[in-house]
């Protein structure tokens, strides 16, 4: 009899697992045993019955005046993400923002190994970066099939990223993290996130914006009434 197919996780669920990871991390540093589902949802914040439902999805329902078992939960959240193995990762683009994702120590603590950095210009080729030789993007293909690079980051210019994705692509590296500033094009069988920090950015001034208006119109408000 054939296994039963893996049940279907909502992407909304798949995208608050990791915030979830991150709680649960801090509280087994401090040596907590146990969480609530309100006081998992307070530090992801969400509602309680959002947590239960997400979590009921990894086949975890907790105990009733108990809560969860902290250190289980972080098994079936790290294995769920696929955090239980190592994943090679590649950046591409060696400027300010490739220079500080190779630099950053938090990728190989969760389970991602940056093995190889690549870029285009000749120049920045043979630099030696967290104890690894920039290569020149030529490279890439043979890399991936030596190293079986699992994921690929791009970190250039908008004008040259889809580019590197195609190239990514024709390695064969199915998971790709974007982080320049444009609308890329892979096979519907490539995941592609998106990050992009001006987006980000504008959210924040909307806020802010939102935020300063708010205290203009009390300051006007005050006002209106001091010369009632």
């Amino acid at each position: 009899m054939a296994d039963a197919a893996p049940r279907r996780i909502p992407d909304a669920t798949v995208a608050r697992l990791p915030v979830y990871l991150r709680s649960l991390v801090e509280m087994a540093e401090a040596n907590t045993s146990t969480v609530s589902s309100e006081r998992l949802a307070d530090l992801a914040g969400v509602n309680a019955a959002q947590v239960r439902k997400d979590l009921s999805y990894l086949g975890s329902y907790g105990t009733r005046g108990v809560g969860y078992d902290v250190e289980f939960l972080l098994f079936q959240i790290r294995r769920e993400l696929g955090l239980t193995q190592d994943w090679p990762v590649a950046i591409v683009g060696i400027g300010n923002l490739g220079h500080a994702l190779a630099n950053y120590r938090g990728f190989s603590t969760r389970g991602f190994h940056i093995v190889a950095l690549f870029d285009a210009d000749p120049a920045k080729v043979g630099e030696k970066l967290a104890g690894l030789t920039v290569r020149p993007l030529t490279d890439l293909p043979l890399v991936a099939a030596s190293d079986g690079i699992a994921m690929g980051i791009i970190a250039t210019p908008a004008a040259s990223a889809q580019e590197v994705a195609d190239v990514l692509v024709e390695a064969g590296v199915t998971s790709i993290l974007n982080f320049a500033p444009a609308v890329l094009t892979v096979p519907a069988s490539v995941s592609m996130r998106k990050v992009d920090l001006s987006i980000e950015l504008q959210i924040l001034s909307f806020y802010q914006q939102r935020r300063s208006g708010e205290v203009a119109g009390s300051v006007a408000a005050v006002d209106d009434e001091m010369s009632a």
